[in-house]
């Protein structure tokens, strides 16, 4: 009986469900089950933190080092000021070289949590440092010779953007990203492009390009993205993105996402986001009724120790706990001070403290959540769009606020 370690990595991130498409799958397997492979994994900084979809590729990053791989990480400060076309239906906005730049900081102190760059165990590049230099006829001349804009427009990343309007800045992408396949083979000798099933088009450029101008053979695989069982993509919110910065994400929020998922998306997540063995996935996600929400827990705690650490986790739990069970502590709910005169008076309309305080999306959104029974104040269900909010209702400078049947928000008077 082969111990998890010696088991052969392509199999253990199959059997979790990753694995989506390759390039040649016996060959990937044979390859990472011989010898010590570098592969790399490509994040282009367009905001200043990194969100639980880029999570989906540390996890792989973080077994594929486990399992004695080197990850390249490869911040995109180049690519980003071209900007994917892939799965967008508009251009992306244009960002400056200095926010570029600055993003990308925040992403190398990110990675440093989940992945060991000691001894060599991992790289991090960035792709400014060769895209930025190139002269751009020389560009076309050497890697756009190899490229059939015939064979490109039938991309998937493409396709869907030709209706809309594709720009010939984004038309460029695919080559750049594959001049970063090829550059790095040729640094690192980097031999396998990983990403999420989005970037199909854009890898199997840059396994193509490297046969083309090398003579050599490279691999591409792609990762399942993280979607319901219905299909929707996971990790937005009613604030946006899911991110791994908690100032941009708290850990109750993070942990909170996680504790409120559908009870068929348990096992996809324990499978994808978590270390947890595949025997406890399977044990936790066939609890029945109730149950479920105990693997519920299991799942938010997991996943919030792995991004915000063990302690932050713990406070998150505990916040949680105190909301929908006896015991456990109220420091960690989300809250607001305000100043005590904001209430004095006649106080602030509910609709206007809500929409505030980012409960409900805009006050129209707050006037329906309260006529449909939604918004409560200290256990007690809001019923007046018109209430006005003053003193009388704190208890001890203190004001929780509930919408729906899971999101609190804790108000404090200063």
């Amino acid at each position: 009986m082969k111990t998890e370690l010696e088991r052969n990595v392509f199999d253990v991130l199959m059997e979790r469900g990753l694995i989506k498409q390759t390039t040649h799958e016996e060959e990937i397997r044979e390859l990472l089950g011989k010898e010590k492979v570098t592969f790399y994994i490509g994040f282009d900084p367009t905001a200043d933190s990194l969100h639980v979809g880029h999570f989906m590729q540390i996890i792989v990053m973080m077994y594929m080092q486990k399992y004695g791989h080197i990850p390249i990480v490869l911040i995109g400060g180049g690519t980003t000021l071209v900007g994917d076309p892939s799965g967008r239906t508009d251009m992306r906005q244009m960002i400056s070289k200095e926010n570029i730049l600055a993003n990308g900081e925040k992403f190398k102190k990110t990675f440093g949590k989940f992945i060991d760059f000691s001894d060599g165990k991992a790289i991090l590049v960035n792709n400014a440092d060769w895209l930025l230099d190139l002269k751009y006829v020389d560009f076309i001349r050497d890697i756009g010779r190899h490229f059939s804009v015939n064979r490109m427009l039938t991309a998937e990343c493409f396709k869907q953007r030709l209706e809309t309007g594709l720009s010939f800045l984004e038309f460029n992408y695919m080559l750049m990203q594959s001049y970063d396949f090829l550059e790095l083979h040729r640094r690192y000798g980097c031999k396998m492009q990983f990403g999420g099933d989005d970037q199909w088009s854009n890898i199997l450029g840059g396994v193509d390009l490297v046969r083309r101008e090398m003579g050599e053979q490279v691999y591409g695989m792609t990762f399942k993205l993280l979607t319901t069982s219905e299909g929707k993509k996971m990790g937005k919110t009613q604030k946006g993105a899911l991110w791994l910065d908690s100032e941009k994400t708290s850990p109750y929020e993070f942990y909170q996402y996680w504790r409120n998922v559908e009870d068929a998306d348990v096992e996809n997540c324990l499978s994808m986001l978590t270390f947890l063995p595949m025997d406890e996935v399977k044990r936790l996600s066939s609890l029945q009724g109730a149950e479920i929400n105990k693997a519920k827990e299991v799942l938010a705690f997991e996943v919030t120790k792995l991004v915000h650490g063990e302690e932050e986790a713990q406070k998150a739990q505990d916040a949680a706990r105190a909301l929908f069970a006896d015991g456990g502590s109220m420091d960690n709910v989300p809250k607001t001070q305000m100043p005590a005169s904001t209430f004095e008076g006649e106080g602030i309309g509910i609709v206007s403290l809500i929409a505030e305080l980012k409960l409900v999306s805009s006050k129209s959104d707050g006037f329906r959540t309260i006529e449909q029974g939604g918004l409560s104040i200290n256990n007690e269900k809001v019923t007046d769009t018109k209430l006005m909010v003053t003193k009388e209702l704190f208890n001890d400078g203190k004001m929780l606020i509930k919408k729906g049947k899971k999101t609190f928000h804790l108000v404090e008077l200063i």
